[in-house]
């Protein structure tokens, strides 16, 4: 392993820390970018699908480029959302560990601010920030930059608004020589037009694995359904995934939240993520699901940016996204270090005209997922009836005196005769449930 990146130029402790992580072999973005931050003085747009390894790519030559000595910022690096700067801190510690007295600060918003500020009082080295907590930190002084070496802009094409508003700001206190290093999973015209603004003139372009949507271990799928079958036809399909992890994307923060409840109201392992949560609660979702306590993450595009968890073995576009660009980020949380995945889109008949174009825009093709019949359904909606009544706490306020008469009731039939009958009721309930809505909408 070490002489693989040692050949790239990475240094022992570095080596040491990645040997300890199990990390062996260096990714294409990664060959074609350390040596170039390492021996090179040029800016650096670095062109790599989710799950490849940009942050190793542009973090191992920043600790290494890091003078320890000097108890100044040195590096900053700009992302998207917290939860992304937290992933990023949270590698840079993992990669720098065996550097001595190496420092890096996570400063971004959504938490309180004094902390931030206690911390950078500290010596501190790198900083992961993202853009308004940082111009915070500039406004109140509680941060300096003008000795700043390295900006680092990550997942540029999820920040073109914001950047469009603060990059300025920013930039104005760094020194004029200073490297940009922009890392993005797409190249849309906005961001050649950052590129234009702010990098230099002689900027070197690196491009990785950008045939194919992250890499060729996702299965893109999709399953045309109606819409009056479509939560059915969802948890038919977690049903058949059951204690595998994967993430369901919807499009606004209210579908988040009515997906949500309808898994917890089935007895999914499940937990939601948007914006509108507060930061707490996110972090405790995001930690939950990291350590496996929760299977399935219902969210946002830009709350489940960051995301990088081991094992995701599929990925659910509930709505199909806005643009071709989130589809790659939202396929790229799974098949993640090599590993499988699928990425499965919920249609209608009408949107599955869209599948060439993203086929064609994406250099990828899409198999059709087999839907399950009606029968199917009925026996998984059966199941879940049942993991319902099983996964149900007694109510303790039930008084003794009904329960005793209710066990009087069920007191000669056996255990399977009670299942025999409960599933017959249930059974005979939704039938009913079924002749009698076209009746209502007929009358109507």
């Amino acid at each position: 392993m070490s002489k693989q990146f040692s050949s790239l130029g990475i240094s022992a402790p570095i080596l040491k820390a990645l040997s300890e992580l199990n990390i062996v072999e260096p990714t294409e973005i990664q060959q074609k970018t350390i040596p170039l931050l390492l021996t090179e003085t040029h800016d650096v747009v670095g062109l790599a699908k989710t799950g490849t390894g940009k942050t190793a790519a542009f973090g191992l030559p920043l600790l290494q480029l890091i003078d320890t000595k000097s108890p100044i910022v040195q590096a900053v690096i700009l992302v998207p959302t917290r939860e992304l700067g937290q992933q990023i801190f949270r590698n840079l510690e993992d990669f720098g560990k065996h550097i001595p007295n190496i420092s890096i600060a996570s400063t971004c918003g959504g938490i309180p601010i004094k902390p931030q500020i206690e911390r950078l009082s500290q010596p501190t080295h790198i900083v992961v920030a993202t853009p308004g907590r940082l111009i915070d930190l500039i406004q109140r002084k509680a941060i300096d930059l003008k000795q700043a070496q390295y900006l680092v802009l990550d997942e540029a094409d999820e920040m073109v608004s914001i950047l469009k508003e603060s990059l300025d700001e920013i930039v104005a206190e760094l020194p004029k020589k200073h490297r940009t290093l922009l890392f993005s999973a797409t190249l849309p015209g906005t961001i050649k037009q950052l590129i234009q603004n702010y990098l230099n003139k002689n900027v070197v372009q690196v491009s990785a694995n950008m045939e194919t949507v992250g890499n060729q271990g996702i299965d893109h799928e999709y399953i045309v359904v109606d819409p009056i079958d479509k939560l059915d036809v969802l948890m038919h399909f977690l049903n058949s995934r059951d204690g595998e992890r994967g993430i369901i994307f919807c499009k606004t923060k209210a579908a988040v939240n009515k997906l949500a409840k309808n898994l917890a109201i089935n007895r999914f392992s499940s937990g939601a993520l948007h914006g509108s949560l507060s930061q707490g609660i996110r972090d405790r979702i995001m930690e939950q699901f990291r350590e496996g306590h929760i299977n399935i993450l219902v969210a946002t595009d830009l709350a489940a940016r960051g995301i990088d968890v081991k094992e995701i073995s599929y990925v659910i576009n509930y709505h199909l996204p806005d643009t071709y660009e989130n589809y790659v980020h939202r396929s790229g949380r799974t098949a993640r270090a090599g590993a499988k995945g699928l990425s499965l889109t919920v249609l209608q008949e009408e949107e599955t005209a869209e599948i060439p174009e993203f086929e064609k825009e994406l250099g990828i093709k899409f198999t059709q997922f087999q839907k399950p019949s009606v029968v199917s359904l009925e026996e998984n909606n059966t199941l879940l009836w049942a993991k319902q009544i099983f996964k149900t706490k007694p109510n303790h306020d039930i008084s003794a005196d009904l329960k005793t008469k209710v066990k009087t009731v069920f007191h000669h039939l056996t255990k399977d005769e009670l299942i025999e009958k409960l599933l017959a009721n249930y059974v005979l309930q939704n039938k009913v449930e079924v002749t009698e809505k076209p009746v209502k909408k007929f009358k109507k």
